[in-house]
């Protein structure tokens, strides 16, 4: 009895474990080869599938999900001679399982050597300065070679990137250098048009502000003229319209007289000969004498006074011609020259002294 309730439990252990090696759970994005006596059978699929324990086996499940390798950075040598460390990143996906697993002992060493030496085959024929400026052309390059080389292998290659180009040290100060220098140079340039547009706009201003400022002038010298063109007008017709006698404009020249000797430094002035015909004019007004009334046939105090005052006020215009001269000739040093355009100047004082005589006579 007990020999056979072990060899039930026993034959129960075996059934259990038979039936457990017989099903196999495949995650999602997962896939398995089965191998039946050593030979590949199938693949299995996400979900539940069955197998035949101690025939089949299956193998470490293959990711099905695209997958992201970086490699460590690969010296490559570029056309100008000079070494450079590519880091590149990867990013693939298998598509077919059993090629994967059976065309390739690892596919991840051979897709990362197949990337290192088509990079140092495309980045060979470039300059430092083409590299460093085409990634875009080695990542296309480099993913249609890997894309067309590991297809057999059951992989596909998405994308290709490029994550650091490190030149050597002494290159890279040289290029630092020469950004340097460039900065420089364009901070230069952008300095001189600046400086350049100023000075237009300054120049263009000064020329704004000279036209304007040369017809303000203009605009105030014709008005000053007309102002003056209407004040000569006004005085010459208001002389033509009072009618002045010869005798108020020899009276004039008489008072103008004593303003050309008051400038200083004047040691030679010229009398024009229209003063001449005023001084003749004056005495012949002195000594002239006035048409009487027939009331008054006896000269009276009033005519005695009348000839009193004007040998005064023509003793007061003497003298005060005198003292002008004999300033002007204190100031020059020298005498002053008096010139007449024709005739000599009377003295208007003896002409004014015979009236008075005349008149007291009378």
């Amino acid at each position: 009895m007990e020999w056979s309730l072990i060899a039930g439990i026993v034959v129960a252990v075996l059934v259990v474990a038979t039936v457990l090696r017989a099903v196999r759970i495949v995650p999602q994005a997962r896939a398995g080869n089965v191998e039946r006596l050593g030979r590949y059978n199938r693949t299995l699929g996400p979900g539940l599938n069955f197998i035949i324990p101690f025939v089949d086996r299956v193998r470490p499940l293959i990711d099905l999900r695209e997958q992201v390798v970086s490699f460590k950075p690969q010296p490559v040598i570029t056309e100008d001679n000079l070494v450079v460390d590519i880091d590149t990143v990867l990013y693939f996906q298998v598509t077919d399982p059993r090629a994967a697993a059976y065309e390739i002992a690892n596919f991840i060493q051979g897709v990362e050597q197949l990337t290192v030496t088509t990079l140092r085959n495309v980045v060979g024929g470039m300059d430092l300065e083409k590299t460093l400026t085409s990634r875009d052309t080695i990542n296309s390059q480099l993913r249609g070679v890997l894309d067309e080389a590991t297809g057999k292998w059951g992989i596909r290659v998405n994308r290709v990137e490029i994550k650091a180009i490190d030149p050597p040290k002494t290159i890279k100060e040289a290029m630092e250098k020469q950004m340097r220098a460039e900065r420089d140079k364009r901070a230069a340039i952008l300095t001189a048009e600046g400086l350049r547009q100023s000075q237009i706009l300054t120049a263009e201003g000064e020329k704004q502000s000279a036209i304007l400022r040369a017809e303000g002038e203009r605009t105030s010298q014709i008005l000053k003229a007309e102002g003056q063109a209407q004040a000569i007008d006004e005085v010459f017709q208001a002389v033509h319209r009072n009618d002045p006698d010869p005798k108020m404009l020899a009276y004039q020249y008489l008072q103008v007289l004593p303003q050309l000797a008051n400038g200083q430094g004047n040691t030679f002035w010229v009398i024009p000969s229209e003063v001449t015909s005023a001084l003749q004019g004056v005495s012949r007004a002195f000594t002239e004498a006035l048409p009487r009334s027939a009331a008054t046939r006896e000269p009276d105090q009033r005519e005695r006074t009348a000839g009193t005052e004007a040998v005064k006020e023509a003793e007061r215009a003497a003298a005060e011609a005198k003292a002008a001269a004999e300033d002007s000739e204190v100031t020059a040093g020298r005498p002053r020259q008096i010139e007449t355009a024709k005739n000599p100047l009377p003295d208007p004082l003896d002409a004014a002294r015979r009236q008075a005589d005349r008149a007291t006579d009378t």
